[in-house]
């Protein structure tokens, strides 16, 4: 019985996936090719879940790999971390890329609060900041999937009236070019495209730096092949992982199915679950009108799920392992034990990579 009541919330979860709405970008690269056979050494039981989660799960491609799906320069990635970790961009020169995205908290707010503070002392974005770590990687940007490219996405905060402020493009485009510094690079590292720094320069330059925020673990390791590079209670919460049905849509490269789904699709609504003051977030529903896609949100990507609390669109529960309780209850029916909890938050620690030494330097700005 236990085993049917996790196979029927995983066909509805499957049902009830909405997928991204179709775009023009180029897919996102093909994940680095994995070894299908475990070492000679490894048990029955070992080889069989490295099997099984090799045709679930993909490792996390190679920088050179993913440089083949999208064009961009060397000189375009360092203007491009210039330009991440600028305050100018923002209205009154204090809110960067990496403010509410801190590479150092794995590309998440390191404020710790539910929603991020913007540019305005006091005022804070409506939903928790997504990590841009391995983002480039995903089908859609945003908890409602509006933009499909981190290009795309760049362009939001800058002119969000609470999170950067600037009030239009052309005056991010104009501010941009008054620093002389800036004005030269574009000049240069843009000749083929105007050599203006003109927003779609802007966010190609910041998206070609993101495209570099890959955070390869053991979990890579493990899928390439290395039947040891887990723990055996990484092990045992990948097995609970499966087994309770949290794959119907955490798979693939970025252990999410790239798909909308509904928050209180076995239990709802959500908010009996989670903190969430009325009028409750309604998701998908805001950008598409359709009654049908009320309460729907892009399923989170996993990757170092356990460095970026807090967690769920609105930020309102602190720790990973309530986390994970939650999901089992509104999206799977069940009551999670505690074995289960815990050995899955061990598994999804595992997927915790590091972003790189070179990514985490502050560039020196150009005046």
């Amino acid at each position: 019985m236990k085993t049917q009541l996790t196979m029927i919330a995983a066909l509805l979860a499957l049902a009830a996936c909405k997928p991204n709405p179709p775009a023009d970008a180029p897919p996102p690269a093909a994940a680095s090719e994995a070894s299908t056979s475990a070492p000679a050494s490894a048990n029955t039981d070992d080889a069989a879940l490295l099997q099984q989660a090799q045709g679930i799960f993909k490792p996390l491609p190679s920088l050179e790999e993913s440089k083949q799906s999208y064009t961009y320069t060397d000189e375009q990635v360092k203007l491009g971390q210039q330009l991440w970790y600028d305050n100018r961009l923002s209205v009154n020169d204090s809110q960067s890329c990496n403010t509410c995205h801190s590479l150092t908290n794995h590309g998440a707010d390191d404020r710790m609060t539910p929603t991020s503070e913007g540019a305005h002392a006091g005022k804070f974005g409506a939903r928790n900041s997504p990590t841009a770590l391995n983002a480039f990687l995903l089908g859609s940007q945003f908890w409602d999937g509006r933009a499909k490219t981190v290009e795309e996405q760049a362009k939001g905060p800058l002119v969000n009236p609470v999170e950067m402020a600037m009030p239009d493009w052309a005056a991010v485009e104009k501010k941009v070019e008054s620093i002389q510094g800036y004005a030269d690079t574009f000049k240069t590292v843009y000749a083929d495209k105007g050599g203006k720094p003109s927003i779609d320069n802007i966010v190609h330059a910041i998206g070609a730096f993101e495209r570099t925020l890959l955070t390869p673990s053991k979990w890579d390791d493990y899928l390439k092949g290395d039947v040891n590079a887990l723990n055996e209670q990484e092990k045992r919460g990948l097995k609970a992982f499966i087994g309770n049905g949290c794959i119907a849509c955490h798979t693939g490269v970025n252990l999410t199915n790239d798909t909308f789904q509904k928050f209180g699709l076995v239990k709802g609504p959500y908010w009996d679950f989670i903190e969430s003051k009325a009028p409750h977030d309604e998701g998908l529903f805001e950008v598409t009108k359709k009654e049908e896609d009320k309460y729907f949100f892009r399923v989170s990507p996993l990757r170092n799920i356990a460095k970026t609390a807090p967690y769920f669109h609105n930020g309102s529960v602190k720790d990973l392992a309530t986390a994970v309780k939650v999901m089992g209850e509104t999206q799977l029916g069940k009551t999670l034990s505690k074995q289960d909890v815990d050995d899955i938050v061990a598994f999804l620690g595992a997927t915790t990579g590091e972003v790189s030494a070179e990514a985490l330097k502050v560039p020196e700005l150009p005046k």
